[in-house]
């Protein structure tokens, strides 16, 4: 599938000195009150396979999470943005020496009469941020990242605001420069587990209570007198189709026992997973499709992303059977992925963004997100304003159990009723 767009490159501002990010020094910069601003150029492109090689070639050594991979980007681009007709910018940022130093992957969404600039994933990417040389991003402070997204709103033209959530404050033990900018932390974090030295039972030990272990291996008894099992990772197509379907159809039942819409049911998602889980041809696929299969029989699924040392569970799946469903075949699909991964020597295995009782059970950490709202017009003011006020809302229901218990229970209603209009249409 062709991209939404042709391409389209133009210069930004007019070029102005600057320094490699390698050569900043940024204490003494700081120390003497001045702005780092280690970019000589910003150029907006709408395609992003103008950027490829230079795309690949950062991200080998950048900080970027799984969803800014140019593996996971192009193919939700090509999918799920085309069939919502998404506009697309890609801003990268380059020294004097025309080495790239970040790429900003943007959809361009119109809400409200407002247009505005957000990192591409919406939902579907856990962690929302740029592509940062290391040095680069160390040497960008408060200043200079709001001057950086001033200059790139220009550029792109007709934009009122910025809008970014779910950013990582750090990354790999480096600031994310935009968070700099934040103007409060995320309804959620994100949980992770540190997967040490290859030892995938002493990582799980210092993660899950005896209590939790004990629970695990009773779920595994019950779930042997069921067959014999195995974990596959889905790499030829037949797999990967299988995969996808029975993930798709799953997750369909789960949903409508719920009673709320299926956000899985447009077609272009799956495509999006067929498509990020092919072979490529440069490189291994940046998204990962697993199943826990019983007799040939795919009982559970997970999707993932890899991007360097870091696996990045995106979502997961199982068999509503009621007997199979008790011995938690999901949970035990992830267990022995976490183990898969440790023994390849995978460094951080996170399970993304908000609260759910699995993740709690085997992670003993988070990433802590935070919001990034910078209005460029009067328009983009008021609409965030609007934004701010509404994710903090959404924060402090969620920190407050009563006040969480009940939107669940509200948002229960509104979606049945909702479903019980639309089957009187």
């Amino acid at each position: 599938m062709p991209p939404p767009e042709g391409p389209e490159t133009m210069s930004a501002l007019a070029e102005r000195a600057g320094t490699p990010a390698s050569a900043l020094n940024l204490t003494a910069i700081r120390s003497r009150g001045e702005r780092a601003r280690p970019w000589h150029s910003i150029t907006i492109s709408s395609d992003p396979a103008a950027l490829e090689a230079e795309w690949r070639s950062l991200e080998a050594a950048a900080l970027v999470t799984p969803y800014q991979a140019y593996g996971w980007i192009r193919p939700f681009v090509e999918t799920v943005g085309a069939a919502h007709g998404t506009e697309f910018r890609y801003a990268a940022l380059r020294d004097a020496a025309g080495r790239t130093q970040a790429i900003l992957p943007l959809a361009l969404t119109r809400r409200n009469g407002v247009r505005f600039g957000e990192f591409i994933g919406g939902k579907h990417a856990n962690y929302h941020m740029g592509l940062y040389a290391p040095a680069f991003a160390v040497a960008l402070d408060t200043a200079g990242a709001r001057a950086l997204l001033v200059e790139i709103g220009t550029a792109i033209g007709d934009l009122d605001a910025f809008i970014f959530v779910n950013q990582p404050k750090d990354w790999q033990g480096v600031p994310n420069p935009l968070a700099q900018l934040a103007a409060g932390p995320s309804p959620s974090g994100a949980y992770k587990l540190a997967l040490e030295g290859r030892d995938c039972e002493g990582s799980l030990r210092r993660s899950m209570s005896s209590h939790a272990r004990k629970k695990l291996k009773n779920k595994r008894n019950r779930f042997a007198s069921f067959g014999s099992s195995v974990l596959l990772k889905a790499e030829t197509q037949e797999d990967i189709e299988r995969v996808v379907s029975a993930f798709l159809s799953q997750k369909a039942a789960r949903f409508a026992s719920m009673g709320v819409p299926n956000p899985f049911a447009e077609p272009a998602l799956g495509d999006f997973l067929r498509q990020g889980a092919s072979p490529d041809r440069t490189d291994t696929p940046v998204l990962e499709l697993y199943s826990l299969d019983l007799d040939g029989r795919c009982v559970a699924t997970y999707v993932g992303a890899v991007q360097g040392q870091r696996f990045s569970g995106m979502a997961t799946s199982f068999d509503m059977d009621g007997d199979l469903a008790k011995s938690s075949p999901g949970e035990i699909l992830l267990v022995d992925l976490i183990k898969l991964k440790c023994r390849a020597g995978i460094e951080v295995f996170d399970l993304g963004v908000g609260e759910a009782r699995y993740k709690t059970t085997v992670c003993d950490d988070r990433d802590e997100l935070v919001d990034t709202f910078l209005p460029l017009t009067p328009k983009g003011h008021a609409f965030v304003l609007f934004s701010r006020a509404k994710r903090a809302a959404k924060r402090r229901i969620k920190s407050s159990p009563v006040a969480l218990k009940l939107a669940q229970r509200a948002s229960g209603w509104l979606n049945r009723n909702r479903t019980l209009a639309t089957d009187d249409d």
